[in-house]
């Protein structure tokens, strides 16, 4: 999230972008609405997932989604259960997705 933007407004941006793609995505876990930093989980719906978050890079000053896990889809909804007993305030939104596409490559949804 830009350090302009609320996590509650990026997350709501991004639902609605992939609300425009046709892409399936829901809030399952409501975190801080100021600063809360966010998890995206994409269900390919075959039983796998892959679960990303937002990394700032030191040296370059740039941000970029990684890819925090991939797997079996229950492998996932427990790392996802680990970061949010660690983090109160964590964000996660769940993108259904036959092909994995998340968006979270598009211009605007990384700076």
């Amino acid at each position: 999230m830009d350090a302009r933007l609320t996590a509650d407004f990026w997350v709501h941006a991004y639902l609605a972008r992939l609300g425009l793609a046709n892409i399936p995505a829901y809030v399952t876990q409501h975190g801080d609405p100021g600063a809360g930093a966010v998890l995206v989980k994409c269900a390919t719906l075959d039983g796998q997932a892959t679960l990303w978050q937002r990394s700032f890079d030191l040296m370059t000053g740039s941000r970029t989604w990684l890819v925090l896990s991939a797997g079996p889809e229950p492998e996932i909804d427990a790392a996802v259960t680990r970061q949010c007993r660690n983090d109160p305030d964590l964000w996660v939104i769940e993108i259904e997705s036959r092909s994995g596409q998340t968006l979270l490559d598009q211009p605007g949804l990384s700076d």
